[in-house]
């Protein structure tokens, strides 16, 4: 009833606080629409799209005058929501301009995009420590015209093994790239590729760590077991001893501090997901040694803080 009510001459939005930001982050079922006419705002574009599904969240971007930027982004509950207004609406026309409705993609996936991405800095390593920028001027000359060439050196003037050719026209370093990355010279094979800011590479590298983290607890997902409230005279060896009839161990640890004294604590990770739980079920609140034992399934740091957040947000104070 009151979304997008206006107040103080500002339409308000409404929506459900949804305090995981995976969904939002994921980037599901949210689509991106351009080429809107000025006088769509908020409430016009939610009514042209609800029709398909229920939907999360709705808005059109605006300056800091409030004025349309042409472009809007629609949030539905569903996938299957945000296929069908995409497969409907791609292409027709609203208040008489032919908009272009389609699926969101964040910033930096456009930045990496292959099509979208131009660059004249071309970064060379695994260069033989005999390569000379003349070499480099020689092989590199061959696709297009050379404004810079340089092998990067030490204090004492020796290689460093890598180094930077800017070509003038983008479509001539992609064509280099293309061509030499992995070709061998001097015995060495080469990478050649787009030069990139640290800032780049950092994101780059951060969001690969990432991607391999997640991998690895899928992988494990269900199979890993957390212990609490271990007793002291237990390492790692009785604790494979205490778990080895449930199945197959992959891996068993104590956790310590930095003097070699346990922190009571400790994972248990067995082959398949069928013998964790077994464990679990029977192993929790086992008597070990003077202890009762606590066993539940291992999880990742975010998952349990975004689990927590929830059953805050369920709390109801007086």
């Amino acid at each position: 009833m009151l979304n997008f009510t206006p107040i103080n001459g500002r339409p308000i939005r409404i929506m459900y606080s949804n305090r995981d930001p995976s969904l939002r982050k994921s980037g599901n079922a949210n689509i991106f629409i351009k080429n809107l006419d000025k006088s769509i705002d908020n409430k016009a574009l939610y009514d042209t799209f609800c029709v398909f599904g229920n939907i999360l969240s709705c808005k059109v971007a605006t300056d800091a005058s409030g004025e349309s930027k042409g472009y809007g982004f629609v949030q539905y509950e569903r996938d299957e929501a945000a296929h069908a207004a995409i497969d409907k609406l791609n292409g027709m026309l609203m208040n008489d301009k032919k908009v272009y409705v389609g699926p969101f993609v964040r910033k930096q996936e456009r930045d990496n995009s292959p099509g979208n991405v131009k660059f004249n800095n071309v970064y060379v390593k695994n260069l033989a420590e005999t390569t000379t920028e003349d070499d480099l001027k020689e092989i590199f000359g061959k696709f297009g015209t050379l404004t810079s060439v340089v092998v990067m050196r030490d204090g004492d003037g020796r290689s460093k093994c890598f180094g930077f050719v800017n070509f003038e026209s983008p479509d001539e370093a992609a064509l280099a790239v293309q061509d030499l990355n992995g070709k061998k010279f001097s015995d060495k094979e080469w990478y050649v590729g787009r030069a990139q800011k640290k800032s780049e590479r950092e994101m780059e590298l951060k969001e690969k760590f990432e991607k391999n983290l997640q991998e690895a607890a899928d992988k494990y997902q269900n199979t890993n077991l957390y212990l609490k409230n271990l007793d002291d005279t237990v390492d790692d060896e009785k604790l494979r001893e205490l778990f080895a009839e449930y199945g197959t161990i992959t891996s068993c640890k104590v956790m310590r501090d930095s003097n070699g004294a346990s922190r009571g604590s400790g994972f248990v990770a067995f082959k398949s997901a069928e013998e964790a739980s077994r464990a679990l079920s029977e192993m929790n609140n086992k008597m070990v040694g003077n202890k009762p034992l606590y066993v539940a399934l291992a999880q990742r740091k975010e998952d349990r803080k975004a689990r927590l957040q929830v059953r805050m947000s369920e709390i109801v104070f007086f």
